[in-house]
């Protein structure tokens, strides 16, 4: 079999399959510095006892209003085969001193064993879908021996339990770090302590703490605090903030490489031209050859975020071809540009006698950058009318009423026919859009008025929606910070019956 047929021969017949445990007994009281009061082995390690699956290992966390010991029993009750306690319990158990510790210690154990190279990725926006693209390219070329943080799993929690998750034989891993405030991404990368550090783009997320983007920057390039020696920085050429983050990996040792469409990004665009379904195909020099691909997920954003997989892909050598498959499979994430049909009331049925429309989720996360991105696509995406369900932008602060205003223009430019927006910090965008402006700069034109609709909650919004009248071949755009709400807005509109 040649290497073209084994990148597209997937998923991995049962025979490649290695179901060895992920720790036992021994191991975990090594690790984590506590004591085993029986032999066990697990095959999992989870924190949520509503998560938890047969064979898991529970780790029973404190937190300020929560105590994961009250759930012990039923972590047990659903086939966990030990837990992780600050307390004697019933059961197969390791008892320590601090679970919080202790899952540390775990992770730390994981990362000690790794055997192969690691990759951190971290940025204000993109960071999730480069995560999962990178290990979409890297398991199917290991036939599925990657691991990587799942969801968004990358924090003080998530990162060392995503270590802790990884097994033995992983031949990569690929680990998302996230903060809000400065100095927290520099404690995640000494965890994962990543061969290759990517930072996707800077923008204005977490700026209420933070200050300004260029403190965003400085934030994000703590990454290359925990490179190991020898390391590789992949950085966006295009952004403003680069020779700034080209310095700070620099003066950690770090071999840079940049992807853009700049001239001299050592991963440059080339063309790219729309392909068949809404994504692109696109053409990268990489210095000592040009690739092609196609991306499955549309829009400009994933075109560049696809230069940052494939510059993560190359710096540890893995399967460029494997990479390019996994671009063209990939569709956008729920919550992150998922895009589904849904059965909507209002309209001429089709021959089938069907009413579908387009519902975009992007429902997970929203930051200036990010909102004008979808709304640029959605403004791409062919529809009879375009709906934008809008949620809050959080944690802006002093910025955050004209960042919001300015979200006028992208929506006239995306010829946005009607808008739902979410929220008290909307006021701003109400009022621009109320007054035919296209934001507070010097010069703005008036533009067309723009039907919306202001909502105080996401109950008003799904109401709104549903007085509007959705039809067949409309396009619903839901983006908002994830603490708004819309994600049920998106299940209330995908369980709707035509």
């Amino acid at each position: 079999m040649n290497a073209v047929a084994r990148i597209l021969d997937w998923p991995a017949e049962l025979s490649d399959e290695n179901p060895s445990a992920l720790w036992d007994a021994v191991a975990i009281a090594r690790a984590v510095k506590g004591t085993a009061n029986a032999e066990f082995t697990v095959s999992g390690v989870e924190i949520d006892s509503r998560d938890v699956q047969p064979g898991d290992l529970f780790f029973a966390l404190k937190g300020e209003s929560m105590d994961g010991h009250r759930f012990v029993e039923m972590a047990f009750a659903k086939g966990a085969a030990a837990v992780v306690v600050d307390r004697p319990v019933d059961g197969p158990h390791i008892l320590v001193k601090d679970t919080t510790e202790a899952l540390e210690k775990l992770g730390a154990a994981a990362r000690q064993r790794a055997r192969g190279p690691i990759i951190g990725v971290t940025g204000s926006v993109g960071k999730t879908g480069v995560k999962e693209s990178i290990f979409a390219a890297l398991d199917r070329s290991s036939r599925g021996d990657a691991h990587r943080s799942v969801k968004s799993y990358n924090n003080h929690v998530g990162v060392p339990l995503s270590l802790a998750r990884m097994p033995s034989r992983a031949r990569f891993g690929i680990f998302e770090m996230g903060m809000n405030h400065a100095g927290e991404i520099a404690a995640l990368t000494r965890q994962v302590r990543p061969h290759v550090a990517v930072i996707t783009t800077i923008a204005p997320a977490h700026i209420e703490m933070l200050g300004s983007e260029e403190a965003i920057a400085d934030a994000k390039a703590e990454i290359f605090q925990g490179l190991e020696e020898g390391g590789t920085a992949v950085i966006p050429a295009d952004s403003p903030h680069f020779l700034r983050l080209r310095d700070a990996a620099v003066a950690c040792g770090a071999k840079v490489v940049s992807f853009g469409k700049a001239a001299d990004a050592d991963v440059r665009l080339l063309d790219t031209v729309s392909a068949i379904g809404g994504g692109s195909l696109v053409t990268v020099d990489m210095g000592d050859r040009r690739v092609c691909y196609t991306v499955a997920a549309p829009g400009e954003h994933w075109v560049m975020n696809s230069l940052a997989v494939m510059a993560a892909v190359r710096a540890v050598k893995g399967d460029l071809g494997a990479a390019g498959v996994a671009l063209a499979e990939m569709g956008g994430l729920p919550g992150r540009g998922a895009r589904v049909e849904i059965d909507v009331p209002g309209g001429e049925a089709d021959d089938e006698g069907q009413r579908k429309a387009l519902l975009i989720d992007e429902s997970y996360n929203a930051n200036p950058a990010s909102m004008r991105a979808t709304l640029a696509q959605l403004g791409r995406t062919p529809a009879r009318r375009r709906i934008a369900v809008l949620g809050a932008m959080k944690e802006l602060g002093s910025h955050g009423p004209d960042y919001h205003a300015a979200l006028a223009e992208p929506i006239r430019e995306a010829g946005v026919d009607y808008a739902v927006l979410v929220g008290e910090e909307m006021a701003p965008l109400a009022k621009a859009l109320d007054e035919g402006e296209l934001g507070k700069s010097e010069g703005a034109k008036l533009g067309k008025t723009v039907a919306f609709a202001h909502c105080a909650s996401v109950g008003e919004a799904v109401d709104a929606l549903r007085a509007f009248g959705l039809e067949r071949d409309d396009a619903i755009l839901v983006k908002g910070s994830n603490s708004v709400g819309l994600a049920s807005l998106v299940t209330a509109l995908s369980k709707q019956e035509g």
